[in-house]
């Protein structure tokens, strides 16, 4: 846990629920695992989700989930979660929520399915992202990468591992800037994110990173599928210009960097490994 994350379970959520919305706080409520990086999820019900922000949540109403889920659903090739509903603080909580639609499917490490068909899966919902209209759409996670540089620095003195990612990061620094339209990007597509039936990426979850921007913190997805395989796979389904290329590889570089320097094996084996695989494969190119 991070030391500004709040603990949630199920009793305190019921009390959320019986408090502002007493129509569904006898429904089933169950926590889904893993968590994701910011949010708790729990199961309400069959066709519901509660979300919760461990950490760094909304102080005021309204979000770009509420705004732009809805709009988003019926243009996309997966299924993603709709809002039905925005909780507000009380019972002790300190932060806006959000109920949603429950989205169907299984959350697998990435070993087990078949990440040819996964690399493919990403590039055709990233492709359909971009086809989005733009238009009044907020600015998402997208933004060029001197605006991370001191950020990574930071992660960088304190990352003990390969040397050559260093060298990675600054030549991701030097790749041309994104001049074209701002795009449409989901801007954290981890596995963790991925849903899972019948051996296909069916459903997106936590679009809390979406807006507009560069595609390439989509586009860095492709050395999240852990082999150099896959990362082609992707590619090929999803042609890109050799500098979006680059600070896509970047984007992956900095954020394995920060996992790294950040966990370790003993307080999160599993992101610690992800970090690792991250790292391998874009440091094979």
């Amino acid at each position: 846990m991070h030391e500004d994350e709040l603990e949630l379970d199920e009793a305190f959520v019921r009390r959320l629920l019986a408090e502002q919305f007493p129509m569904w706080s006898k429904l089933p409520l169950q926590r889904v695992r893993p968590d994701g990086t910011m949010n708790a999820i729990f199961r309400l019900g069959d066709e519901l989700a509660v979300r919760l922000p461990r950490r760094r949540g909304r102080r005021e109403p309204g979000s770009k989930e509420l705004e732009w889920l809805p709009k988003l659903a019926p243009l996309l090739p997966v299924e993603i979660p709709v809002p039905v509903a925005q909780g507000q603080p009380g019972a002790s909580y300190p932060w806006f929520w959000e109920i949603h639609t429950w989205v169907d499917g299984e959350t697998v490490p990435v070993e087990e399915i078949d990440a040819l068909q996964a690399a493919r899966d990403l590039a055709t919902l990233v492709r359909a992202l971009q086809l989005v209209e733009p238009t009044g759409a907020p600015p998402g996670r997208g933004i060029p990468l001197a605006e991370r540089d001191r950020e990574i620095q930071y992660w960088f003195d304190r990352f003990h591992g390969d040397p050559r990612a260093a060298a990675a990061w600054e030549r991701a620094l030097e790749a041309p800037a994104w001049e074209g339209r701002p795009v449409w990007h989901h801007g954290d597509l981890d596995v963790r994110n991925w849903l899972v039936r019948e051996g296909r990426i069916s459903g997106v979850i936590d679009w809390g990173s979406m807006g507009v921007g560069d595609p390439a913190c989509d586009v860095m997805v492709a050395w999240k599928l852990h082999t150099t395989a896959a990362r082609d796979a992707f590619r090929e389904a999803l042609p890109v210009d050799d500098a979006t290329w680059q600070r896509a590889r970047g984007w992956a570089v900095s954020q394995a960097v920060a996992a790294l320097a950040y966990y370790t094996p003993e307080n999160n084996p599993v992101l610690y490994s992800e970090a690792e695989n991250w790292l391998e494969v874009a440091l094979s190119d």
